[in-house]
């Protein structure tokens, strides 16, 4: 008797166990019905960016990226999971991101940016290239080990991510590539996310890209908060110039193998120079990105420009640097009367251009340097923040 007392302890025992097991099951084992849960109560609204867009349900969100090459390039999907649901139906040929992401491998100094506007750069275990980045968290990533390089967008060394197995990596977005360029590390469960930031066509719609990578990491209050701060400090400073009487005249970057690269009128930076109160020759272009031209077209346009902005030659940036590259820079009237500005003032001792990094993601900075330079009395004690004047 005692024996079967024993066994009905340990039987009563063991179902309660299973009963308790099935009460407390993943929502994952139950299925999608079983999520009754909204995991994501803070949500981002996409007011500026044109290139992405984000549906929320109730424990998965639904990213698409837009094609921004119009048909060179597809337009991905992809489901953003919380960790721990059960995958939705319907999704089968989109890639699955788990989320909040736990690491992350970055190609560009853009998305450096967005980490850094997030405090999110403990997620960060690789990089294409460890010498250009500005921020001094990353830095001292690398410098303890904990940021791997994985090559360059074009040549992505797929072992190492394999084996690293990171949450995402973030490609960047460029005419002609597809996705299926990235077929083996989709296939080793690796998800691959296009940023096509850079062809955004505000600054504001650039920076906006901050709040995929929020939804990437369940940080939507956040991104919020700040964003709006941001967007209410730019479209500030831009009203100061709407009255302006004058609109200084300015040309743009410098040659480079026989080609010279200046915004279209439907960039961001060209918003940039209307939003700052210039004068800007090609305005009226069509196109986003950047426009070739042969040093002869640009010529006439400098002889004239009051302003000469973006000078940068590979951190080579006096005005000597930039008569050696070319004497006739020197007839360019902005070369005569000094108004020559680069973005390289927060240059650091590896070469790397903060602009490139927090510059993305904070437009209003840029916009309140451009404002100093081209209408000084509209911000009087304004300190420049990413350019310098060359000297």
């Amino acid at each position: 008797m005692r024996q079967w007392a024993s066994l009905l302890v340990v039987a009563a025992f063991t179902l309660g166990l299973l009963s308790q097991c099935s009460s407390t099951s993943s929502v994952a084992e139950q299925g999608e019905a079983a999520v009754k849960h909204d995991y994501f109560p803070e949500k981002v609204q996409i007011k500026h960016a044109k290139g992405f867009r984000i549906t929320y349900r109730s424990h998965y969100k639904v990213v698409q990226i837009m094609s921004p090459f119009e048909k060179s390039t597809d337009t991905a999907t992809y489901v953003l999971l919380q960790r721990g649901t059960p995958r939705p139906k319907g999704y089968e040929n989109s890639q699955l991101i788990e989320i909040p992401l736990r690491s992350l491998v970055a190609m560009s100094s853009m998305h450096i940016g967005l980490v850094s506007f997030l405090d999110a750069e403990a997620i960060l275990v690789g990089l294409g290239d460890l010498k250009y980045v500005s921020s001094e968290k990353v830095i001292a990533r690398i410098n303890e080990k904990k940021i791997t390089q994985v090559g360059k967008d074009q040549t992505l060394n797929e072992e190492t991510l394999v084996a690293m197995h990171p949450d995402l990596v973030m490609a960047v977005g460029q005419p002609n590539a597809r996705m299926d360029r990235y077929q083996t590390l989709n296939a080793a469960g690796v998800p691959v996310l296009i940023n096509s930031e850079w062809v955004e066509t505000t600054p504001l719609g650039r920076a906006e890209w901050v709040k995929l990578l929020a939804a990437l990491l369940n940080q939507e209050e956040q991104v919020n908060q700040r964003f709006a701060a941001v967007e209410k400090e730019y479209n500030r400073l831009k009203s100061l110039t709407r009255s302006v009487k004058t609109r200084p005249s300015i040309i743009t970057g410098t040659s480079y193998k026989d080609s010279w690269f200046v915004p279209n009128g439907n960039s961001y930076m060209a918003q940039f120079f209307r939003d700052a109160g210039a004068t800007y020759h090609w305005n009226a272009t069509r196109a986003t990105g950047s426009l070739p031209l042969n040093f002869e077209a640009v010529y006439p346009i400098g002889l004239q420009a009051d302003y000469w902005l973006n000078v940068g030659i590979s951190g080579r940036d006096t005005k000597k640097d930039i008569l050696a590259r070319d004497a006739r820079y020197g007839d360019f009237k902005a070369f005569k009367t000094g108004q020559l500005y680069n973005y390289s003032k927060r240059t650091n001792a590896r070469g790397s251009n903060d602009y490139w990094e927090s510059g993305a993601v904070h437009p209003e900075r840029v916009l309140g340097d451009l404002i100093k330079i081209l209408h000084p009395e509209l911000l009087p004690d304004y300190e420049l923040y990413y350019y310098k004047q060359l000297q």
